[in-house]
């Protein structure tokens, strides 16, 4: 186990955490959550030993191996396969079954595996690192926003794999659902303090909360106390008769202890504008079709038609199309067939991926939202500054020096300038801490207009869709349901059984029911445990039959030569089909 014992660490004078004390145990995976900066990657940084704390100790046991994702791309095998094979520990180096089963998983296909690694994107290219670390199995798995570069079908994945993994593991994500179905912990980031408690998010903030109301509760009984003991030592400290009563109130009061009040911690709290609309359809596509060439296009005859209070998600796996769907709706591309038609009361609010680029970084922060509606006053903009976490000065700064989180916030804050009846939005909870993601869903929640939100967030999609457009199987499909519906009714293809049916869909049951996770926890891992014993004897077989080979060979035993290429055919087989159940 890994023991943290006082640990501190600051910036300059900026304190991030200090007298931090927690250990993992066997078999923990804990979620590590709180506000963007407050030390959580810097947390991991030290348990890596990649930055030095101010005081405390890490204590690591010896021979205990942790691994984490690296951002570092440097690839020195001819294929995808080979490489991510190189995270298999020396005594496994030939499962090479193992390796496919995890590329699979996150979201390559057969005929990827032998292709170069430098052919692919950056987001895959970061997938691969990714499965060099889950096969290389650590004692201690340090993930930090693993489902960044992952798409929906992925990151479902990844939740079984990391719910069965047999280590420990500390976790950073702002996708509360999959760190709940993932971690047995929880500890939080809050005030300086690091709080490790057991179970979800949801608990451990509750928790949190409580203490909170009982320490101001606490302290504004003192504040009482001191005060009343404040107005008799003033009223009676010049009468003698009351002298002994005096001195026993002021020795009271210096013992009194004095609780600090708690300080506010900025959070996103905001509400998108509305522009009326009476009538029923706000936009309509027919057979509208895009490609970037004429002879390769991403999506073919799209129908949809979107009114006034319409809630779509837009899912599906990465490089289908999804956001540049958004891009065509918004009128940011041409269709290369079909035909768009908006109504002319139609205010669009759209939050693109490539909008974020497109933020001048000549400008400020206030100058950039006042150019988006130049009829706002001075003060609106500064509120609107405000709501985004840029008050006082911090609407000042120039956006080429924000951050992803901060240059989205920003390109919110100019959606929500103007208002809007019809929200476009890709990918709004990218570089946003789980906090500012709830306050995005309960703003979205409440906006009275029409939405369509690209997001892999299961937990977004289960609070606000409706309805759905899904990008599988090669086509696009527009569903008058809701996601857990879809999941239920339809599935993903890439979680198929192997007659085609849909295996059992994750329901909120997999988030919100321990029980139930519990026992589908118990029944993979037996079954992954007797698939890999069977494995481990096909393979055992198969290198006994070849060293036979190799003998009957030099003695050129023709007869038994045969017998063995049946018998080495026939274990061949048997590892494949072992393996496509594992895969499966």
């Amino acid at each position: 186990m890994i023991k943290i014992n006082q640990l501190s660490k600051s910036y300059f004078a900026r304190e991030l955490f200090t007298d931090v004390n927690f250990q993992m145990n066997a078999g923990d995976r804990m979620g590590l959550v709180g506000r963007n900066g407050h030390g959580k990657s810097t947390l991991f940084k030290l348990i890596l030993g990649q930055e030095e704390p101010d005081s405390g100790e890490i204590t690591i046991p010896r021979n205990y191996r942790i691994g984490h994702l690296e951002q570092h791309l440097h690839f020195t095998q001819p294929t995808i396969l080979a490489e991510a094979a190189l995270g298999l520990p020396v005594e496994e180096s030939h499962s090479m079954y193992k390796a496919e089963a995890i590329l699979f998983g996150l979201g390559f296909s057969q005929a990827h595996l032998e292709k170069a690694p430098r052919e692919f994107s950056g987001g895959f290219q970061i997938r691969i690192n990714l499965a060099k670390l889950l096969l290389s199995d650590p004692n201690l798995l340090l993930l930090d926003e693993p489902t960044n570069y992952l798409d929906i079908t992925s990151v479902r994945w990844i939740a079984r794999f990391l719910a069965n993994y047999k280590g420990e593991l500390i976790l950073i994500s702002h996708d509360r659902d999959f760190m709940d179905s993932v971690t047995t912990h929880t500890a939080v980031i809050d005030r300086q303090k690091v709080r490790k408690f057991e179970g979800g998010t949801a608990k451990a903030y509750g928790q949190i909360v409580l203490e909170n109301e009982i320490h101001e509760k606490t302290r504004a009984n003192e504040e009482r106390k001191r005060a009343h003991s404040e107005a008799f030592i003033n009223r009676f400290r010049a009468q003698a008769s009351k002298a002994k009563m005096v001195q026993s109130r002021i020795k009271m009061l210096e013992r009194l202890p004095k609780l600090e009040g708690l300080a506010d911690i900025q959070s996103l709290d905001f509400e998108f504008r509305h522009a009326a609309f009476a009538a029923k359809t706000l936009l309509e596509a027919r057979n509208v079709s895009f490609g970037y060439t004429a002879d390769h296009f991403l999506f073919r005859q799209i129908n949809l038609t979107i009114n006034a209070r319409d809630r779509f998600a837009v899912i599906g796996n990465n490089g289908k199309g999804k956001s540049t769907l958004l891009n065509v709706l918004s009128g940011g591309l041409e269709p290369l067939t079909g035909d768009l038609k908006a109504h002319p009361g139609m205010k669009l609010g759209y939050f693109g991926q490539t909008n974020i680029q497109r933020l001048n970084p000549k400008l400020t922060i206030e100058q950039e939202i006042e150019h988006t509606n130049p009829a706002l006053t001075r003060t609106q903009v500064r509120n609107i500054c405000g709501t985004m976490m840029f008050g006082g000065d911090l609407a000042l700064k120039k956006i080429s020096v924000l951050s992803g989180g901060e240059r989205s916030r920003t390109l919110l804050g100019k959606i929500l300038a103007h208002p809007s009846n019809l929200l476009l939005l890709d990918e709004p909870n990218n570089h946003l801490d789980m906090e500012s993601i709830d306050a995005l869903i309960e703003s979205l929640q409440s906006f009275p207009g029409a939405l369509l939100i690209v997001t892999h967030n299961e937990g977004i999609l289960r609070a606000l869709a409706t309805k759905l457009i899904v990008f599988h199987r090669g086509r696009v499909d527009v569903f008058d349901t809701g996601y857990d519906e879809f999941l239920g009714k339809i599935g993903w293809e890439d979680e198929a059984d192997g007659n085609g049916a849909q295996k059992k869909p994750a329901s909120r049951n997999l988030y919100n029911e321990k029980k139930e996770r519990l026992k589908a926890e118990r029944r993979e891992k037996a079954r992954i445990e007797k698939l890999e014993a069977q494995i481990m004897k096909s393979e055992n077989a198969l290198n006994k039959y070849h060293e036979e080979l190799a003998i009957e060979a030099n003695r050129n035993n023709l007869a038994q030569l045969n017998d063995l290429s049946k018998k080495i055919s026939l274990v061949k087989q048997e590892i494949e089909d072992l393996y496509s159940q594992y895969a499966g």
